[in-house]
C-alpha cells in the first residue's frame, strides 16, 4: 500500500527516532510497557510468557493485575504508564484503513451536508492515538474541517497533530487542535458546536456507563458519531485448531474485565444511542490478515494468546505450543486470520432541527 502522508513514526524517524517506551517492574522482573490488540514478531518459538513480554504496548496484557491494558480517557496518576506505543498504532494503521466500512460514509456525508448553520465541520476524535482516523476520514469528506483531537497521552497527541492531513476531499483546508480529555466526563458542553464525533477501537474498552455518557453527549450536541473497529469477539484462522475456540473465549472474557464491554460494546452502544432517538447503522469491518501482514499478525497473535492465558492460566502449557505453531505458520506466509470488528454510525437528531 502506497503511503500518501507521513505516519507519526515516519516523522519521528526524521526527527531522530521514536523514544523508547517506559519500562515498569512487575512480579520481580522488567516488563516492557506495551498495548492490547496485536504487535510485532520477535521470533517463532516463544512461549506464553514470551508472548506477553514480546508485545508492543497496546497489543497484549501489560497493565496492573485485574485491569485490561488500554488507552482510556480518564484522569490517571502521574506514574501511570502509556498504554499505546506509536509503533503499534503504525503497525495496525493500514489494516484499520482497509477494514473501516465505506458503506457508512454516504449516510454520514448526507447528514453532514444537512446540518444547520455550519460554516465548516468541527470533528471531535476521541482517543485519537496518533490520528489514524483523521488521516483516513478527512480526505474522504468535502469542506473545511477543524479536528479536535482528544487523548490522555500528550506523546500521542503530538504525533497526531504533526501527521494530520491538511486537505479535505475537495481541497478545502483541514486544521487540528489537541486536547487532553476524559471520555467518562464527556458532556454536551464539551461537544458544543460539534459536527461529528469519531473514535476508532474505543467502544470495546469502555464501560456501559461511559458508552451511555457518550451517547447522551452526542444527543445533547445533536451531532452524529462514527465509531469504528470495535471488537466483535470472533476470530477465524486458517487450518483450524481445536484450541482456537478456547483461546477466543478466554480472550473475550479478558476483554470484559473490570466492567469493560469488550465484544458486547456495539450492542450496548446501539441501545444507548437509540434510547436518545438516534438512527443507528452497523456494518462489519474485519481485519483480513495474510502474508502481507506478517508483522501485525504475529503481534496480534502474541497479544491474543497472552491475554487468554492471563485470563485462564490453566491454558498456559497448551497455549505455548499453539502459539509457537501459529507464529511459525505466520512467518512462513501460510497463516490467514480474520479478526472481526464492527463499525457503528449513530445519526443523532440535530439540535437545530433538520
Amino acid at each position: 500500500m502506497r503511503k500518501t502522508t507521513a505516519t507519526p513514526a515516519d516523522v519521528a524517524r526524521r526527527m531522530g527516532g521514536i523514544p523508547a517506551q517506559p519500562v515498569r517492574k512487575e512480579a520481580g522482573h522488567a516488563m516492557e510497557s506495551r498495548i492490547p490488540d496485536g504487535g510485532s514478531a520477535t521470533g517463532t518459538g516463544a512461549g506464553a510468557d514470551d508472548a506477553v513480554l514480546g508485545v508492543i504496548a497496546g497489543a497484549g496484557p501489560v497493565s496492573r493485575t485485574g485491569e485490561r491494558p488500554t488507552v482510556r480517557l480518564r484522569d490517571v496518576g502521574p506514574d501511570e504508564q502509556p498504554r499505546y506505543a506509536p509503533e503499534w498504532l503504525e503497525l495496525r494503521e493500514p489494516a484499520d484503513a482497509a477494514a473501516r466500512s465505506m458503506e457508512l460514509l454516504d449516510p454520514l456525508r448526507i447528514r453532514l451536508a444537512n446540518l444547520p448553520g455550519r460554516g465548516g465541520l468541527a470533528i471531535h476524535d476521541l482517543g485519537c492515538g496518533t490520528g489514524s482516523m483523521g488521516r483516513w476520514l478527512a480526505p474522504r469528506l468535502d469542506g473545511a474541517q477543524h479536528w479536535i483531537l482528544h487523548d490522555r497521552d500528550p506523546y500521542l497527541l503530538h504525533f497526531a497533530a504533526v501527521a494530520s492531513p491538511r486537505a479535505a476531499a475537495d481541497g478545502s483546508r483541514v486544521t487540528v487542535e489537541t486536547r487532553r480529555g476524559d471520555v467518562a466526563r464527556l458532556t454536551p458542553d464539551a461537544l458544543l458546536g460539534a459536527s461529528l464525533v469519531t473514535a476508532s477501537a474505543l467502544l470495546d474498552v469502555l464501560t456501559r456507563e461511559e458508552v451511555e455518557t457518550l451517547a447522551a453527549a452526542c444527543a445533547g450536541a445533536g451531532c452524529p458519531a462514527l465509531l469504528t473497529l470495535s471488537v466483535a469477539g470472533r476470530v477465524e484462522l486458517s487450518a483450524p485448531d481445536p484450541l482456537d475456540d478456547e483461546i477466543a473465549a478466554a480472550f473475550n472474557d479478558h476483554q470484559r474485565r473490570g466492567g469493560l464491554l469488550g465484544p458486547d460494546s456495539v450492542t450496548v452502544a446501539c441501545e444507548a444511542f437509540a434510547a436518545h432517538g438516534a438512527t443507528v447503522k452497523v456494518h462489519p469491518s474485519p481485519w483480513r490478515l495474510g502474508p502481507e501482514n506478517v508483522g501485525l499478525t504475529a503481534q496480534w497473535l502474541r497479544g491474543w494468546v497472552g491475554a487468554a492465558v492471563e485470563e485462564r492460566p490453566e491454558l498456559a502449557e497448551r497455549a505455548e505450543a499453539y502459539l509457537a505453531a501459529r507464529l511459525a505458520a505466520c512467518a512462513a506466509g501460510e497463516l490467514h486470520v480474520t479478526v472481526h470488528h464492527s463499525d457503528l454510525l449513530a445519526l443523532a437528531r440535530p439540535t437545530g432541527g433538520v
